[in-house]
């Protein structure tokens, strides 16, 4: 018998696919795991999306089971991932794509079953590394065939944008960004649940947005509450989330005042009318919340305190520039409290939500390590004493709960 005759079988396409997944978890260089074209028995059922993740510092893989109209989410142990994957291949799935820091292995069988294995390097094309300024401007932080963006009605049947809904959709992927980039800063724990306030959360775009993004693309245990006033609202929204069964996601109905959750992490209040906006900023901050997120609207309560100091008045006169100073000082005053209370902030133009000009949005994050606000609290003294004003609600809230 020749020795070739003895050498050992090489391992199929199937067993070396499953031992690159088990190589990519055991060296923590697993990105994503795609299982598509489906030939099981449930005939909503597209694809499974895997992606590791930690829950409670035990290492899982979270699986998102893509369906035609919802998504359904399993966290399991990577031992017990990985004999499920096993199963699925190829009894319900015919391609599996898996992505790691060396590129993607692709894993695909032929209709008599027949497992052929293919790789591609981590290396982009020229035209892509040339154009990547270009396509980081085009990223999106969510998809478009995102079933809650169907029953919302910014996407239709086919999973294409409704044009009239193109600006919204602009604007929740605007604002993923904004917390995108703030919760890479925050001081939370990737392992840690998040707790999500989303007061006026009106149709739901946003609190749905929220809520998917956190649970789906960043793999988190999240617990998302929209507050609305208006009880239709409220019911609508509900009935969504209910629909899609998206677990971790309800709505009540209330305000800032009303309706606090026992903890926030993160506390969202696009355009609160004047001293709503203080009421949520000072509810953020007694909640000791990582995040604040606001979009101020009709600032009136400073206005009539306004004294125009001297060199100013002729600027002032005109009610248009008074106007646009009561609300620069509104503000100002309070990022500086926000400042005062332990939080970087930062006050920028943001895309409007309800399609107004109110589209300024004051962004705080929660510092690690806070200083003394002495020096600070002076300068708002000096601030406030210069136009006069004797009272700003969100500083009448924070003395009262001995937060300054």
């Amino acid at each position: 018998m020749s020795a070739s005759n003895c050498a050992p079988a090489a391992p199929d396409a199937r067993a070396q696919f499953l031992d690159q997944l088990d190589a990519a978890l055991r060296t923590h260089s697993l990105v994503k795991l795609v299982l598509a074209r489906h030939v099981g028995a449930d005939p909503t059922l597209q694809r499974i999306i895997a992606k590791p993740l930690q829950v409670k510092g035990q290492e899982q893989l979270s699986l998102v089971y893509r369906h035609q109209t919802r998504d359904i989410t399993r966290n399991l142990p990577i031992d017990q991932a990985q004999a499920l994957i096993a199963q699925l291949l190829p009894e319900s799935f015919r391609n599996a794509h898996l992505f790691d820091a060396h590129g993607e292995v692709q894993l695909t069988f032929s209709k008599k079953g027949k497992p052929m294995l293919q790789r591609h390097a981590a290396q982009a094309p020229r035209e892509v590394v040339a154009n990547a300024e270009h396509d980081r401007q085009k990223k999106r932080y969510l998809e478009l065939s995102r079933p809650f963006l169907r029953d919302l009605g910014v996407t239709d049947a086919q999973g294409a944008l409704i044009p009239s809904m193109s600006r919204k959709w602009k604007q929740i992927n605007k604002f993923i960004e904004v917390f995108d980039h703030a919760l890479a800063n925050a001081p939370v724990p990737a392992q840690q649940p998040l707790r999500v306030a989303d007061f006026g959360s009106g149709k739901g775009y946003l609190t749905f947005a929220m809520h998917d993004f956190l649970r789906n693309t960043q793999g988190r245990d999240a617990q998302v509450t929209g507050v609305e006033l208006r009880q239709d609202m409220v019911e609508l929204c509900n009935a969504a989330a209910q629909r899609l069964e998206h677990s971790g996601l309800e709505f009540q109905c209330g305000d800032v005042r009303s309706v606090v959750p026992e903890a926030i992490d993160v506390m969202i209040a696009l355009h609160a009318c004047d001293i709503a906006t203080d009421y949520a900023i000072h509810t953020g901050i007694r909640c000791n919340a990582a995040i604040i997120m606001c979009s101020p609207c009709c600032h009136k309560q400073i206005r009539p305190q306004l004294h125009s100091p001297g060199l100013l008045q002729p600027m002032l006169q005109y009610g248009l520039h008074l106007g646009q100073q009561a609300e620069m000082l509104t503000d100002s005053l309070r990022a500086l409290y926000l400042e005062a209370c332990g939080y970087e902030t930062k006050v920028f133009e943001f895309i409007s939500l309800e399609h107004t000009n109110k589209n300024k949005m004051i962004l705080a994050v929660k510092r690690r390590q806070v200083g003394d606000n002495t020096a600070l609290l002076e300068k708002i003294g000096q601030l406030k004493a210069f136009y006069g004003v004797q009272e700003h609600c969100l500083e009448t809230l924070l003395q009262a709960d001995k937060l300054l």
